[in-house]
């Protein structure tokens, strides 16, 4: 317990300890799609799994393992919540899935796979929290907010297909 508390309140150079976990865990993620055999496998599977299979990658033991690893990331997330709030909830995580996939979608992530980068998904991330925090400092109700953050969603994956369309 004194440890997960730790996390939350140590800072270093004025940052909390947090930030540094973040920090190491979207370098070591972005090493992992860009420099590794493992990275341009799953860039093929997400892009066409039947091609990525005709290629020699074993689609479901690759997918499997990608499975894998978002499972060791929403774990440390969940450490991260707890260590920040300092308590243990089933519901600490609810609707998060909605600002994840609004947050890739703006970082330029296609939804049907194959394309995306790590950086963008910061940087969507970094876009949908200023949004988030103007519907709270503006007075939105949580159910008004949900709503907008759909139609964020919606306007970006239509975005994307229109730019996909006039690229091909």
């Amino acid at each position: 317990n004194s440890l997960i508390v730790d996390l939350s309140t140590t800072r270093v150079l004025g940052l909390p300890l947090l930030v540094y976990v973040f920090a190491l865990v979207v370098l070591i993620g972005w090493l992992v799609l860009n420099r590794t055999t493992f990275g341009r496998r799953t860039y093929a599977v997400g892009g066409n799994p039947e091609a990525a299979r005709l290629a020699g990658i074993d689609v479901r033991k690759h997918t499997l393992m990608l499975y894998a690893l978002s499972g060791l990331c929403c774990g440390i997330a969940a450490v991260l919540i707890m260590a920040r709030t300092t308590t243990g909830s089933s519901t600490h995580g609810d609707l998060y899935e909605l600002d994840a996939i609004a947050a890739v979608i703006i970082g330029g992530t296609l939804l049907s796979g194959g394309r995306g980068t790590i950086i963008g998904s910061i940087l969507g991330l970094l876009i949908f929290t200023v949004i988030t925090n103007l519907f709270i400092l503006n007075g939105l109700n949580t159910a008004d907010q949900l709503v907008a953050k759909g139609a964020i969603i919606v306007v970006a994956v239509l975005l994307q297909r229109r730019s996909l369309r006039s690229h091909t």
